[in-house]
């Protein structure tokens, strides 16, 4: 891995008219909220989108670019991560704004719970689920993100984004590719916005719905916790914690990490654990899962960087594949 400025020095005067702010050798562990991972070998946080398009032609397709977004469901490994994380930043991609009777646009940096906020107090229904997911809107497009027995795929009209050379594409909702916890869209497109439709609703009931969102989330998920939110997606016909529970992984700790034992399928960061701490974890309760029940585990966290020498981890630790 080459060092942020030297990569940043290679750029020159490529990077000289970008009006974002680019950082060398970013400390990743600042942006997660597991609070763990290596360095990013240079960070670039756009303007706007024009900023970002410029950028995005500005640096050669050799050198890799990788999006994060508020850091809720990531884990970097402590190797870090090659070439440039892209994070959009909230004055430039964080607005929500009500553009018809009951549709809303949103930046993609735009934090969940602040467009069931927009939805609620312009009285529109069907975002309630989002006021329990701590994420941002990019995030929940890329990944259908969904509680409460609601998906974002149900709400979304259309999506804004840039491809690898700085042009922008429109994709509809069936473009998108829905499918559980999952998008097919095209490979390298950054999600700058979306639109998205809700229904007509009594603001009391929304707010109803709300309110058992979050008490919810209180009541089950350790969310005052170093944790990434729920860290493998529910098995078909089951759910995952009773399947982590079943194969005797509730509180299991490996280093500084942990399955919790408020909710065993979140895994918290005790206080020391590394991203290698955490993904061997993650590993030995899919390796348990698989040799109790059969059931392939997938994550539903996002692992990103390169692992440190010595130090890779294997699914399932390499057995029972």
């Amino acid at each position: 891995m080459m060092r942020g400025q030297d990569l940043i020095d290679k750029l020159g005067d490529k990077l000289a008219g970008l009006r974002g702010r680019v950082t060398p050798n970013a400390e990743m562990d600042k942006i997660t909220w597991f609070r763990a991972g290596g360095l990013a070998e240079a960070l670039f946080q756009p303007a706007d989108e024009e900023d970002l398009a410029a950028f995005l032609r500005a640096v050669p397709e050799e050198i890799p670019i990788t999006v994060v977004g508020v850091g809720s469901n990531l884990l970097v490994r402590d190797g870090g991560i090659s070439g440039f994380v892209v994070r959009l930043s909230a004055k430039g991609f964080g607005e929500a704004e009500v553009t018809g009777s009951t549709s809303i646009r949103a930046g993609a940096a735009t934090p969940d719970k602040r467009l069931a906020a927009v939805a609620y107090e312009a009285g529109i229904g069907g975002f309630h689920f989002l006021h329990g997911i701590p994420g941002a809107i990019g995030g929940a497009l890329l990944m259908n993100a969904g509680a409460n027995g609601v998906e974002t795929r149900e709400r979304v009209v259309e999506v804004r984004a840039l491809d690898r050379a700085g042009n922008v594409h429109t994709l509809s909702n069936p473009a998108m590719g829905y499918s559980y916890r999952h998008s097919s869209a095209p490979a390298g497109l950054i999600f700058t916005s979306a639109i998205f439709e809700g229904v007509p609703e009594d603001k009391a009931a929304i707010k109803a719905a709300m309110d058992a969102v979050q008490n919810h989330r209180e009541t089950v998920q350790p969310i005052r916790e170093k944790t990434g939110g729920s860290t493998f997606k529910n098995p078909e016909g089951t759910s995952a914690w009773k399947e982590i529970d079943k194969a005797g992984c509730r509180g299991l700790m490996i280093g500084g990490a942990q399955m919790s034992p408020m909710h065993c399928n979140f895994m918290i960061n005790t206080g020391t654990a590394t991203g290698y701490d955490l993904e061997y974890l993650g590993e030995t309760v899919r390796a348990r899962v698989l040799e109790h029940s059969g059931i392939r585990l997938h994550w539903e966290i996002k692992r990103l960087g390169n692992f440190r020498p010595g130090h890779a981890v294997q699914e399932f630790l390499g057995q029972l594949l």
